[in-house]
């Protein structure tokens, strides 16, 4: 009598792992496609963008899309090369990135420290603040830095652009490291000063190591963030002489026409070093933006 019972549940379950097994089978398929859909929309202005560079004229005007640019042409690349303030806003940028990188990351990871290891009165104050400072557009705050450095006679110089990018670089930066450095156990560092360590030798030898990805990860992103900025060193560098790399591309645009070829050669030279940058100490970004999260 129990025999056609359990026999039924039995089928009832292997029919119910089937459509479980097909379900998770169209699911990641379906997973894959949007993936992929995904990475197209990503990759393809890109390929756009280094594909025009290397088009002759007649073909960037072409009412049929030119996909592959055969024959191309290095043209435009030695005219972006040659160009006028080229060589002056490349300059200008490594000074500016240079000196954003090195001063976020130092007081960055100063900060990041006090806040994770010690407790002091206003530390969830401090935490809110700087939380709200990233939420606060930059947009709106363009005429006020502007206004102020005026003041100060900084306005068109490398060192005010250099502290309007630290004003909007550091907050991110410190709570990046406040969570990587709140992820390493203090015993560690306890169990070095018990080994004999003094309490600086047991921070370089101990934390410092474990800190490292998310000190280059921190980096990474001050170095791209101050180098593709576009809209501040706009407004503040008034001279020429004085603009950036990015503002520099805007040159290419004029009121009668478009220099779209010199502009994606120009801007296809430009994302080399960020693109060198990145491939360089990618396993690094990735495991300090997923230390840095998990632990607030």
């Amino acid at each position: 009598m129990t025999a056609l019972p359990t026999t039924v549940v039995r089928a009832g379950r292997r029919r119910s792992r089937r459509a479980g097994g097909v379900t998770s089978r169209v699911g990641g398929i379906a997973a894959h496609i949007a993936a992929v859909v995904v990475l197209v929309v990503m990759l393809f202005p890109v390929y756009w963008a280094v594909s025009t560079s290397f088009k002759r004229g007649l073909d960037m005007n072409r009412i049929t899309p030119l996909w592959f640019p055969i024959p191309g042409t290095l043209q435009h690349y030695r005219d972006a090369w040659h160009k006028e303030f080229f060589l002056s806003s490349l300059k200008n940028s490594a000074i500016v990135v240079a000196s954003v990188v090195v001063i976020s990351i130092a007081v960055a990871f100063l900060a990041a420290i006090a806040i994770a290891r010690t407790r002091f009165r206003g530390r969830k104050a401090y935490i809110v603040l700087i939380m709200g400072i990233q939420m606060i557009p930059q947009i709106a705050l363009i005429l006020p830095l502007f206004v102020m450095l005026s003041y100060v006679h900084k306005q068109n110089t490398v060192v005010g652009l250099t502290f309007t990018y630290l004003a909007f670089i550091l907050p991110f930066s410190i709570w990046t490291l406040r969570g990587f450095v709140a992820n390493i156990p203090v015993d560690l560092e306890e169990a070095a000063m018990i080994d004999g360590c003094s309490r600086p030798g047991a921070f370089l030898r101990v934390t410092f190591p474990l800190i490292a990805p998310g000190l280059v990860a921190t980096a990474i992103f001050a170095f791209i963030q101050s180098f593709n900025e576009f809209l501040f060193a706009y407004v503040i560098m008034q001279d020429n002489n004085k603009w950036t790399a990015s503002v520099w591309l805007e040159s290419f645009l004029t009121q009668q026409q478009i220099d779209w070829g010199g502009l994606m050669a120009g801007a296809t030279m430009l994302s080399i070093p960020i693109v060198i940058g990145f491939l360089l100490v990618q396993r690094y970004v990735a495991v300090g933006l997923t230390a840095g999260a998990v632990k607030g």
